[in-house]
């Protein structure tokens, strides 16, 4: 009998205790985290749960191709998200796939053709003058004021406003400092607690090139800057005051309708994060008039990141004008607000007209801010359209036959191998079968985990991805269980054939998986739409697949090769060296003693 070398490797083996108790300790952490997240079920696509799934695909006009680009997507991505969540939709999802698709999936409960009509229409960029406004939420509901408070931003001490100069002038500290035109404001003002901050990406707007002197005129208030109360617009008014930007639904309604031409509301958020309405005049400039928007780090003054804007030549004639005309007007109507798709973005204020075709926003600015609003500025301009290649509308209803269909197979396939092992191996079925068992386990348990996690959903290419992964599962174990056998067959004992056989079939085992996690990577890269959803599973699984392969049926065939049952041989163990041709076992043989030869035999 061969006997196994002593030493390192040994040592090794001869605790495989230790493998099946750091894959139960991974197993129990791994669930245990599931119910205290409380997703104790994968996340389900749409095709399983029902909803409706819309492939956009990105087109740029003639001779601008290179509009067709990551950031231009990103920021298509992040307006798709706004627009979508303005609808009171919950756990949708929109994401790039390839270089120019855009996937929108809505869960079911929604209406697919109002969300068709928001998300494939170009986003609409404005600069729109302020009339009115001020903060939105219970209690704060009053009429607007066109100077809220003795303080200039209408703000409490020491927060951040929006700040507005000429390059020519010292860092803007606020338009108190130096303000033309700058009165009392007017008796019977509300101090509700309006005030005119714009939001944490808003920041102080002054011109790249020294302004030239204001228009003629242009101290004089523009029409645009009477209130819509002092117009007669007393429907303006009542909506005004009956609008409350914390709720979705009235955000998504506020503006419905307006033409670029009309008077209009508007919500946004200030730099403290709270919700702001707006009352704003007829756009002045659109977005498509923003020739170039970029974000950078301006060392000079200590100014940070800044957002800075170089306008068409249309473009700086009217922002010359609309600056102009607001220049000395109090606050907040000499502010103008950037609205995206009906939403302000930011809210900056002028001081004097910037009359260079240059304009640059800076405030309290971290990075992430400055080029989000520099994205947000640049795609009013794009030359980038979406053409809607496909709309997928599933029921709740043929959802869940999908699902139980999918199961239905993956029980089939499982029975079919299960029933496999069991006449085939008869007691080492036990091993696979307790195997396959931790890698269902650890696949449901990790894909729970990654539905909140990473936004993975369960569709149904993903369910038949994890039914092709039973098959790879099994022929992992199938390789080391012939090793064994061979093993025995070559007259060996049990406990040094599973050792002998564990190096040959390791070798095996890892060039398979690496071949199918290889293929399921490639897939998962020149792929788009569901197809990824196979990709992802059949890789994850074909990781998983090592991972109990190593340890767990290892270590469990060297404890179960120490039992009676596996060791001698059981004809039901699946290792009768009988039933399986072996050879007798292999010994050493004696050498003659010496001695005196026979004459007979010499």
């Amino acid at each position: 009998m061969v006997s196994v070398k002593k030493g390192k490797n040994a040592s090794a083996q001869s605790k495989p205790g230790r493998s099946l108790a750091l894959i139960l300790i991974a197993i129990v952490a791994l669930t245990g985290g599931m119910f205290a997240s409380g997703n104790t079920t994968p996340r389900l696509g749409i095709d399983l749960a029902g909803g409706t799934s819309i492939t956009l695909r990105a087109v740029a006009e003639p001779g601008q191709a290179s509009a067709i680009n990551k950031t231009n997507m990103d920021t298509a991505v992040e307006i798709m998200e706004r627009r979508v969540n303005g609808l009171g939709v919950s756990e949708a999802e929109v994401q790039t796939q390839g270089d120019r698709n855009i996937i929108v999936n809505i869960p079911k409960g929604m209406n697919s053709k109002e969300a068709r009509a928001q998300v494939g229409t170009t986003a609409k960029l404005y600069f729109r003058p302020v009339l009115a406004t001020g903060l939105s939420g219970p209690g704060m509901n009053a009429s607007p004021s066109a100077a809220p408070s003795d303080s200039p931003s209408g703000a409490p001490s020491g927060e951040a406003t929006d700040k507005a100069t000429g390059k020519a002038t010292d860092e803007a500290t606020g338009p108190a400092d130096g303000q033309d035109g700058a009165s009392t404001p007017p008796s019977g003002t509300p101090t509700d607690g309006a005030t005119t901050q714009g939001r944490a990406v808003t920041g102080a707007l002054k011109a790249d090139t020294s302004p030239s002197a204001s228009p003629s005129g242009a101290a004089s208030p523009s029409p645009a800057a009477s209130t819509p109360a002092d117009d007669g617009n007393a429907k303006l008014q009542a909506a005004y005051d009956a609008l409350d930007c914390t709720k979705e639904s009235q955000r998504a309604k506020a503006g419905e309708g307006a033409r670029p031409g009309d008077t209009t509301l508007a919500c946004g958020t200030n730099s403290d994060g709270l919700w702001q309405k707006y009352i704003l005049g007829p756009a002045e400039v659109d977005g498509t008039e923003v020739d170039k928007a970029q974000a950078v780090y301006n060392t000079q003054g200590a100014a940070g990141w800044t957002v800075t804007m170089k306008f068409t030549d249309k473009g700086a004639k009217k922002f010359a004008d609309i600056t102009g005309k607001l220049a000395n007007n109090q606050t907040p109507q000499n502010q103008f607000a950037i609205v995206l798709d009906n939403e302000v973005v930011s809210d900056p204020y002028v001081r004097q007209a910037l009359t260079g075709g240059n304009a640059e926003i800076s405030g309290s600015f971290d990075q992430q801010e400055a080029q989000s609003l520099a994205n947000m500025l640049s795609y009013g301009a794009l030359p980038l359209s979406f053409h809607e290649d496909s709309v997928t509308t599933v029921t709740a209803a043929l959802g869940g036959e999908q699902l139980r269909a999918g199961l239905i197979a993956g029980a089939i396939g499982l029975a079919l191998v299960i029933i496999y092992l069991l006449v085939y191996y008869r007691g080492l079925s036990f091993i696979a079968i307790a195997s396959l068992g931790v890698s269902a386990s650890l696949t449901y348990v990790i894909m729970s985990l990654l539905g909140p996690t990473i936004g993975f959903a369960l569709n149904l290419p993903a369910v038949c991805g994890a039914i092709v992964a039973i098959g790879i599962t099994a022929d992992s174990f199938i390789v080391y269980f012939e090793r064994v056998r061979d093993e025995i067959r070559e007259g060996r004992s049990l406990r040094p054939a599973v050792e002998r056989g564990w190096p040959r079939a390791r070798r095996t085992i890892l060039v398979s998986d690496f071949v199918s996690f290889l293929a399921a990577a490639v897939l998962f890269i020149v792929t788009v739409g569901k197809v990824q959803g196979f990709a992802f599973t059949l890789g994850l699984t074909t990781l998983l697949d090592v991972v109990v392969v190593f340890l767990f049926t290892k270590p469990l065939l060297t404890l179960m090769a120490r039992r009676r049952f596996f060791a001698s041989g059981h004809k039901w163990s699946g290792l009768d060296p009988t039933a399986l041709g072996a050879k007798p076992p292999l010994r050493r043989t004696r050498r003659p003693a010496a001695g005196p030869v026979d004459p007979k035999e010499a």
